[in-house]
């Protein structure tokens, strides 16, 4: 999705999201999955503010008022909590401005998980595109900016 995200003062972010004719699932409107799909990149990126790897165990979306073809979605995302290698995290989804009538939420729960799983699951070109550039890896590096 290559969503934007811009991080806060504290645990959380915002982000944009345009709804266009290829995001379309009833006539006229965003498909469900795919704002789910939003969302779940919007939350995941959460992540990079505690700098740990992590994947999705659970997430839960609730839609509240449809989304027309065209309308920008306002995200903000927080980490609500953490216990142990438990990340929780909520979201919401504005019409047309960080003001506008909230139209979807979400919840999610992401789990920390080594680096080591995402190495052992990812195709040979991708580690050796890694291998070859680094600096992909920097959110595990403690010198890493959010925001510079």
């Amino acid at each position: 999705m290559h969503l934007v995200a811009h991080a806060g003062e504290g645990q959380d972010l915002t982000a944009v999201f345009t709804v266009t004719e290829n995001h379309q699932g009833a006539p006229g409107l965003a498909h469900g999955g795919l704002l789910s799909l939003a969302f779940d990149e919007a939350l995941g990126k959460l992540m990079w503010l505690i700098r740990s790897p992590a994947v999705t165990a659970r997430l839960e979306t609730d839609f509240i008022l449809p989304v027309p073809m065209g309308t920008t979605l306002h995200i903000t995302a927080e980490i609500t909590g953490q216990v142990n290698r438990k990340v929780y995290c909520s979201a919401v989804g504005r019409l047309g401005s960080p003001d506008g009538p909230i139209a979807v939420r979400a919840a999610s729960l992401y789990v920390i998980v080594p680096m080591q799983h995402f190495l052992d699951n990812a195709p040979k070109e991708y580690l050796e595109h890694v291998t070859a550039h680094p600096e992909l890896l920097a959110f595990v590096d403690p010198e890493f900016e959010i925001n510079p």
